[in-house]
């Protein structure tokens, strides 16, 4: 998945500053595009992480109100898609603190399953095996630590650089590359 996420000074992360600054400037219109920008990559990153369609929609829904809210204090410091994944991890750990304190039914892995199937792969055999996979997989992810399963889900399904998950996340890049190191030794083991 190719994510819109730009190196500083590139064309989509200077497009990306202006939509967040006309938007500070009272143009909410500005809104849209950027939501038609990021989206996806919010949403995609969001799902990784709570391991719900639904849940991870109304996040990221709310990672929009958030950006509306306080676009009168937008300071255009770091790169959008830090300032985007920032608030979404935030929201995402607001989450499962509410869900540890209120505990609900998941779905079942089926109907979960059944969600990200492709209708339109060929042999129905490959997709059952991509599914069992894709499902053991995810349940591995979500099973991690939330401060190993961020940085995973940021770095191999956003494709981030480790720089700028340290800023999402709030810690060194020294601090990331061992989270990383670490994820990945316990999903080996599950896996």
């Amino acid at each position: 998945m190719t994510e819109p996420d730009a190196p500083e000074g590139s064309a989509d992360e200077t497009a990306d500053r202006e939509l967040l600054l006309r938007l500070k400037e009272g143009d909410d219109l500005a809104l849209n595009d950027l939501m038609g920008r990021w989206r996806k990559p919010v949403l995609g990153y969001l799902y990784r992480t709570v391991g719900n369609f639904e849940t991870a929609a109304d996040l990221a829904q709310e990672v929009f109100v958030r950006v509306y809210r306080s676009r009168k204090r937008y300071q255009p410091k770091g790169s959008v898609s830090s300032y985007l994944f920032t608030i979404a991890a935030n929201l995402a750990r607001n989450h499962f603190r509410w869900r540890k304190r209120h505990p609900e039914a998941s779905l079942d892995e089926a109907v979960t399953a059944s969600m990200d199937a492709d209708p339109d792969s060929g042999d129905p055999s490959i997709q059952l095996e991509r599914d069992e996979h894709g499902a053991t997989v995810r349940a591995a992810v979500q099973r991690l630590p939330e401060k190993l399963r961020t940085p995973v889900i940021l770095f191999h399904f956003n494709e981030l650089p480790q720089s700028e998950i340290a800023t999402i996340v709030g810690c060194s890049e020294k601090s990331v590359e061992t989270r990383l190191y670490r994820a990945r030794k316990m999903l080996r083991e599950w896996l």
